[in-house]
């Protein structure tokens, strides 16, 4: 009988299990996220935890048991400068699992093992947030700007219709007409001036 003999041996002899626990929490602290599988996960996901409460406490001795277990150097100097200070105000719970559906090689059941993000507050989805903006009414400030806009380029339209009609030259004399624009070698509809 195995009473009160808790964990998966996932196959493995101790020494194995140790190791590939010590390896997947240290890939965790590492890269924040990783993928396997729902089994491997499940057994891991304490794991890691204890080694971020660890990472919490931030002493010499909480140091030593995680360099012990992770043996990474690295790694723990991550944990501890990192990791552990995002959940300082934590009180448990750092990491999460996510299902993500069977292997396609063998059909094991497949998830991601990730840390949570430090802020607690809901996140919205970018559809509802997409479909909110658009639903919404357009701001007071943004009212009362358009028809500022529109009287701008009024009188800009203005001014510039006056400086379309025939200039007068400082003789008082009606000046040259402008060049049409969309022939800019003056070949309009007007005839050329005969060569002298």
């Amino acid at each position: 009988m195995r009473h009160q003999r808790a964990g998966k041996k996932l196959g493995r002899d101790s020494a194995h299990r140790k190791a590939l626990y010590s390896n997947l929490a240290g890939a965790l602290i590492e890269h924040g996220r990783i993928k396997t599988t729902v089994t491997k996960a499940k057994a891991v996901k304490p794991i890691a935890e204890q080694m971020i409460t660890l990472g919490r406490r931030g002493d010499l001795h909480a140091r030593r048991q995680a360099t012990a277990f992770l043996r990474s150097r690295d790694v723990v100097h991550k944990l501890f400068a990192e990791v552990a200070p995002r959940f300082k105000d934590r009180p448990g719970g750092y990491a999460r699992i996510i299902k993500i559906g069977p292997r396609a090689g063998d059909a094991a059941e497949m998830a991601y093992l990730e840390l949570v993000e430090e802020e607690l507050a809901p996140k919205v989805r970018p559809a509802v947030a997409e479909a909110a903006a658009v639903e919404a009414p357009p701001a007071e400030a943004e009212v009362e700007a358009a028809p500022a806009a529109e009287e701008v380029s009024d009188t800009e339209a203005a001014e510039t219709s006056d400086e379309a009609e025939a200039p007068v030259s400082d003789t008082g004399g009606v000046a040259e007409e402008p060049v049409d624009a969309e022939t800019p070698d003056g070949d309009g509809d007007e005839p050329d001036a005969p060569a002298a």
